[in-house]
């Protein structure tokens, strides 16, 4: 009796593939067949340590081993040292799971990514998948909305509203048809969180919106995707596609009364379509412009009817919360932030990746214990936390806590959870005329304080970084700033000064230019 072949697991998350990681597998898949051994190579998802990627891990009688960062060119000397039973090399980095930057972490959306084959639904049951949606249908819609509710989870996609009452406005409203929307437009700089989840746990976010579709009653639902992850939309139509042929979702979700029908939209890269109006008029097959409210999209939503939009990992946490129980998930986190939070850590930072743990954790421990500092070497001038319209901060407010509320009393948000980190060679200066840019280039252009502002904006940042009369621009920026933040018809525009106002007050030395020299005719 042969023995039964060595796993070996090698990223298929993009970031991994980007850095090498199929040319990894090929070469692992060549040297086992020319050394004769027996190995099954599982793609896996990213383990969120993006600095050691593509990060190996052999399955051992002790455990999963893990080599990182592996080439294609190490893979020879990797079998040579015994790799294929945990053997010792310069490359070894230990158990997976005894890893620091793993075992500090309370992964409870992200248990699976990296763990699992993330198309194969039997292994996604063996760890727990599908025990949330089985719990719902034992329920009335009524009690999943009031365990979502008392579960404290709000919005991850940046404004942090309350999940369940958004999602009892739609149980309540009366309509022949309902609609489940998942807004995957993941655009904020520095935010990978979804596409992993994607890529490595697909089956995750389907089962949340099975369960948001039988708690108010709607039969369809989209997942609408940006464009530039191709990659993760593969893998979402394979897995749905496997689902409804198991009759996890489809006429039947396992074999029950209700029926959810779930497809996939891509995108086309206009940033506005993360605002959950303009989505749904690009869904509708609409230009993206953001719709007035009322009417609310609960009420009035795809297509005039209720509708549910969440943000991926809004939708992806809602399995652990009926499985274990709304309160064990709100147990987790501090005042009105419950739960835990993906926290994506980038820029310039020595490690950077995926980080989940219960609100409430400093940026300084995020930014300095977990991502090891600045990969320059030099100080930490700013950090920019929740995307390009959030506000920087200095080194000096690093303890600022993972919180909403915290944030927002320091004129800043919390956003998709993701954080950018520079050094002291940064100008502040211009990157707040950045910020006016990037809205001026990604309003929908429907209300005049965005689209006029942020174009003034950009005029107005050039001289003052030209120092021409500096005192008077920097009070037109202010009273621009105030405008847009007022009076902008969404988020787009009302929060694009946060980023430009925080620099200024934060960082006024970049802002106090001398005049440019006159060119020599």
């Amino acid at each position: 009796m042969s023995a039964a072949p060595v796993r070996i697991f090698v990223p298929i998350d993009a970031a991994a593939l980007s850095v090498g990681a199929e040319a990894v597998a090929q070469a692992i898949a060549s040297e086992a067949t020319t050394r004769g051994l027996s190995v099954e190579i599982v793609r896996n998802g990213s383990r969120g340590m993006l600095w050691l990627e593509p990060l190996v891990e052999v399955e051992t009688t002790e455990g999963r081993i893990a080599y990182g960062p592996v080439a294609a060119k190490d893979v020879a000397s990797l079998f040579d040292a015994g790799f294929a039973s945990g053997g010792a090399h310069a490359l070894r980095l230990g158990k997976t799971e005894e890893l620091n930057w793993m075992k500090r972490q309370q992964r409870l959306t992200f248990e699976r990514v990296g763990v699992i084959d993330p198309l194969s639904i039997a292994e996604y049951r063996a760890h727990g998948g599908f025990k949330g949606l089985e719990k719902a249908l034992a329920l009335t819609g009524g009690e999943i909305v009031e365990a979502v509710k008392a579960s404290g989870l709000r919005g991850r996609g940046g404004a942090g509203f309350p999940t369940g009452i958004k999602w009892k406005t739609v149980h309540d409203a009366k309509a022949e048809q309902k609609y489940i929307v998942c807004n995957a437009d993941e655009g904020d700089s520095g935010t990978f969180a979804d596409r992993m989840l994607f890529e490595g746990d697909p089956y995750l976010v389907i089962e949340g919106m099975a369960i948001a579709a039988i708690a108010v009653g709607a039969t369809r639902g989209y997942i609408y995707l940006r464009s530039e992850y191709p990659h993760a939309h593969r893998m979402l139509q394979r897995a749905i596609l496997k689902a409804e042929a198991a009759g996890l979702i489809g006429a039947s979700v396992l074999g029950s009364e209700h029926s959810f029908h779930l497809e996939v939209r891509l995108g086309a890269g206009a940033y506005i379509c993360g605002e959950e109006t303009s989505l749904l008029e690009s869904l509708e097959g609409k230009r993206a412009i953001v719709r007035a409210k009322p009417p609310l999209p609960a009420l009035q939503g795809l297509f005039g009817k209720p509708t549910v939009v969440n943000n991926v990992l809004s939708f992806a946490a809602v399995p652990w919360i009926l499985d274990h129980g709304a309160q064990v998930y709100a147990d987790y986190g501090m005042g009105r932030s419950r739960g835990t939070l993906p926290i994506q850590l980038g820029g310039n930072v020595r490690r950077g990746g995926l980080i989940e743990l219960a609100f409430g954790i400093s940026l300084r421990e995020i930014i300095e214990d977990m991502g090891g500092g600045t990969l320059s070497g030099r100080p930490i001038r700013a950090v920019q936390v929740g995307g390009p319209l959030g506000a920087y901060l200095t080194a000096a407010q690093l303890d600022v806590q993972m919180d909403y509320e915290a944030l927002a009393a320091m004129r800043a948000m919390l956003g998709h959870g993701g954080i950018v980190v520079f050094d002291d060679s940064v100008d502040m200066a211009k990157q707040a005329r950045f910020a006016f840019e990037f809205c001026a280039k990604e309003s929908c252009g429907k209300c005049t304080p965005c689209r006029i502002g942020a174009t003034r904006g950009v005029e107005t940042m050039d001289r003052i970084i030209a120092g021409t009369e500096v005192p008077k621009n920097i009070a037109v920026l202010r009273d621009l700033s105030k405008l847009m933040t007022d009076a902008s018809l969404c988020a787009m525009g009302g929060l694009t000064p946060m980023p430009v106002l925080s620099a200024l007050n934060h960082f006024p030395e970049d802002f106090d230019r001398p005049p440019l020299p006159l060119a020599a005719e």
